[in-house]
């Protein structure tokens, strides 16, 4: 067994106050667990214990690697660099489709092998060339004390970070959580309640809240994915009415990401999405208005193409994560026309590609 190095796993949680019959409520996400003494929460990783509440998942990690930053999936932010991700454990939605069920719903804390305090994380992101650190793997929103002492140990050392999550948080905690998050991906499960209700255990119209909330009240970039699955989400009503939103509420350029589906965990039932699907669902929501509609889990070029909004030549060419031509100046502006293209660009130079590098931060020296 890995020696176990870092900070201590039980964590003094945030967002939490007690209720006149003795309980304590969690105040981070919508869920609002009501817990007596030793219970747990939802998302199992955040526990009452005597009076107080504890996050169990402080400094412990399922793991890190450097993947390509096109993978959390984010195409306007520094396309072409890497960034270091990581999760924990733990989950505060109930996706009977989670494709990463093993990590988001172990409850077995020994699974969590590697230990990184959140100044290790930051130093290894710089000694690896990450421009970035994601969390990402299961919701940071669960993790958030974790999370919010690492994105600031990163801006510290000028590293960029990542939220890719769910969106499911409560707004006594999202200004906290945000504050040094300098982009999200955030999953929009489903433009319908009925699917959150049966497929996710929660509710829509928060999700719906938190991406307003970050487009008109922060400075973090969005991007929108939505995992397509067949007979469920994938309507084209549905998908219109998305689109539809997304316009009126964020505007044109807010980057939508459709994806495929292939059967995991408790939906296994369906069959995975089919390219035309994806197709289909770019095609509704350009028509909609939206400039930026990708395609994704698939190698489709046109849907991973970026295009310019001004004269709609190609800017950023694509197959799945490899970037195959870049037609951007430093500040992100069409070589062709001078139009900029919603997103955080720089110095472009050769791309991190589509490789995948675990790495282990268990011993690693701030």
């Amino acid at each position: 067994m890995r020696e176990r190095v870092g900070p201590p796993a039980d964590y003094p949680a945030r967002w939490w106050h007690w209720l006149d019959d003795g309980r304590i409520q969690c105040d981070l996400c919508p869920r609002e667990c009501k817990l007596h003494a030793d219970q747990r929460g939802a998302c199992f990783v955040r526990e009452r214990r005597g009076d107080a509440m504890l996050l169990s998942t402080y400094g412990r990690s399922s793991g890190f690697c450097i993947d390509p930053i096109e993978k959390k999936p984010l195409n306007h932010f520094y396309p072409g660099s890497s960034v270091l991700s990581f999760g924990t454990a733990g989950c505060n939605l109930a996706c009977k489709f989670c494709q990463n069920w093993d990590i988001s719903k172990s409850r077995d804390m020994d699974r969590l092998m590697d230990q990184a305090a959140p100044d290790q994380i930051a130093s290894a992101a710089q000694r690896y060339g990450a421009a970035s650190v994601a969390f990402t793997y299961n919701d940071p929103v669960v993790f958030a004390e974790y999370a919010i002492d690492t994105a600031v140990a990163c801006h510290t050392r000028g590293v960029h970070t990542v939220a890719v999550t769910a969106g499911y948080i409560s707004p006594a905690a999202r200004a906290e959580f945000y504050a040094d998050i300098d982009a999200a991906n955030v999953d929009l499960k489903a433009f319908s309640d009925d699917f959150y209700v049966r497929l996710t255990g929660a509710h829509l119209a928060p999700v719906l809240d938190t991406l307003v909330w970050l487009h008109h009240e922060s400075k973090v970039w969005v991007e929108i994915t939505t995992l397509l699955i067949p007979g469920a989400n994938d309507s084209p009503a549905e998908l219109a009415a998305m689109a539809d939103w997304i316009l009126r509420e964020l505007g044109p350029d807010v980057p939508l990401h459709f994806t495929a589906f292939h059967p995991d965990f408790k939906l296994t039932d369906r069959p995975p999405t089919p390219p035309a699907t994806l197709s289909l669902a770019r095609r509704i929501a350009r028509d909609t208005g939206l400039h930026h509609v990708y395609t994704g889990n698939v190698h489709d070029s046109e849907g991973g193409t970026t295009y310019c909004s001004g004269c709609g030549v190609p800017l950023i060419v694509r197959d799945w994560y490899n970037i195959l031509d870049y037609r951007l100046d430093d500040q992100g502006c069409c070589s062709a026309c001078g139009t900029r293209l919603a997103g955080h660009f720089g110095k472009f130079e050769k791309p991190f590609g589509a490789r995948r590098i675990p790495v282990h931060l268990g011993t690693a020296q701030g």
